[in-house]
C-alpha cells in the first residue's frame, strides 16, 4: 500500500507477512532488518493468521528525516502508530473505531469494518492525516444501488508527534490524498470525484 524512503540507501515497507510491523530494505532489494509486531488485541490471529492479520493492518506511512517520525495509519480501523526512531519510542493512538475489523476467508483478511484513514504525513511539528469513517456495508450498499459513496475522507485530523489530538478539519471535499506546507498555511489536495481535482486549503 505504501513506503518510505529512510535514508540515501535504505526504504521502509511495512511487512505483509505479519511476523514484524515493517522492513528495512536496500536500495538493491535486500532485506535488511525488520522492527516491531503489529499492536493488536487479536492474539488468535497473532499466533494463527499472521498474514491475514498484516493485509487487515495494511497502513499508509510517512517517516520525517528531520525530527525522526516514523508514522502508520491503518488504512481499516482507526488505529494512528507513531515511532520515533531517534529515541526508540512507541506509541499507539486507537479511535473510537478501533482496530481494523475482518474475517478469514481462504488464508486471506476480508474487512467487515470501516474504511478508515487515507494519507498521512509528518511535518516538523505535527502529523496530518485523511479519514473517511466509512462502514464497508454502507459502502457495498451504496454501489448495489448505483449510487456509490465519493471516494477519499471528509476529515483532516491533526496529531502531535507524540500522538496527542490537535484540531480537526471538516471538508467541503472528499479528498483522497494530500501535501501539507505549514509554512505557508497551505493544505493541497485531490478529489478524485471531480473532473478539477486539485483543491487548495488554507489552515
Amino acid at each position: 500500500l505504501d513506503f518510505v524512503q529512510y535514508d540515501d540507501t535504505t526504504f521502509i515497507i511495512p511487512d505483509y507477512s505479519g511476523d514484524s510491523r515493517f522492513c528495512f530494505v536496500s536500495r538493491q532489494g535486500k532485506l535488511l532488518r525488520k522492527m516491531g509486531t503489529i499492536p493488536t488485541a487479536n492474539g488468535n490471529a497473532l499466533q494463527n493468521a499472521r498474514p491475514a492479520l498484516a493485509q487487515a493492518w495494511r497502513s499508509f506511512i510517512d517517516y520525517n528525516p528531520r525530527n525522526g517520525v516514523l508514522v502508520a495509519a491503518t488504512q481499516l480501523g482507526e488505529v494512528l502508530e507513531i515511532y520515533n526512531l531517534k529515541d526508540s519510542t512507541h506509541v499507539v493512538c486507537t479511535g473510537l473505531n478501533g482496530e481494523p475489523e475482518f474475517q478469514i476467508s481462504q488464508g486471506y483478511g476480508i474487512p467487515t469494518g470501516i474504511m478508515g484513514f487515507n494519507d498521512i504525513q509528518v511535518t516538523d511539528n505535527a502529523i496530518y492525516v485523511i479519514f473517511q469513517g466509512n462502514k464497508f456495508k454502507d459502502i457495498m450498499q451504496s454501489a448495489q444501488r448505483g449510487t456509490p459513496l465519493p471516494s477519499g475522507g471528509q476529515y483532516i485530523y491533526v496529531f502531535s508527534l507524540k500522538g496527542e489530538p490537535l484540531r480537526k478539519y471538516v471538508l467541503d471535499h472528499y479528498i483522497s490524498g494530500f501535501s501539507v506546507n505549514e509554512q505557508e498555511g497551505i493544505i493541497l489536495a485531490v478529489d478524485v470525484n471531480r473532473d478539477e481535482p486539485i483543491v487548495e486549503y488554507r489552515i
